[in-house]
């Protein structure tokens, strides 16, 4: 690997590892547009809770994961919601770092001969 591919994919690595440490809490709460197209047709209570209608979200089920330790952007166990998003996005970025290189390590081209 080049010098200068090497600094890129660290600068790379740098500018991910502080977006999702510090700009994660930053993001908004409001549904996104799936959450937000599976609340139609229905109406809510200031607790969030559906009180008429018919839409998607009635039929939510919970997730096989919901009680890991990632489950919510968050890291179970740390009750500093900044830091417990932060260290979230930061864990985040790591493993799909590692996973992504470990990809690219094992499709390379390799020369003939060489292991």
């Amino acid at each position: 690997m080049s010098k200068r591919l090497g600094w890129f994919l660290a600068g790379g690595l740098l500018v991910a590892l502080l977006l999702a440490g510090v700009a994660s809490n930053f993001a908004s709460g409001s549904p996104d547009g799936l959450d937000a197209a599976a609340r139609q047709g229905c109406t809510f209570g200031a607790d969030g809770e559906i009180t008429g209608g018919t839409c998607m979200l009635q039929r939510e089920q919970g997730h096989q994961l919901a009680g890991g330790p990632l489950a919510g952007y968050r890291i179970k166990g740390i009750h500093n919601d900044f830091l417990a998003t932060g260290l979230s996005g930061v864990l985040g970025v790591l493993i799909t770092f590692a996973v992504g290189g470990g990809v690219f390590w094992l499709a390379r081209r390799r020369t003939p001969g060489k292991p």
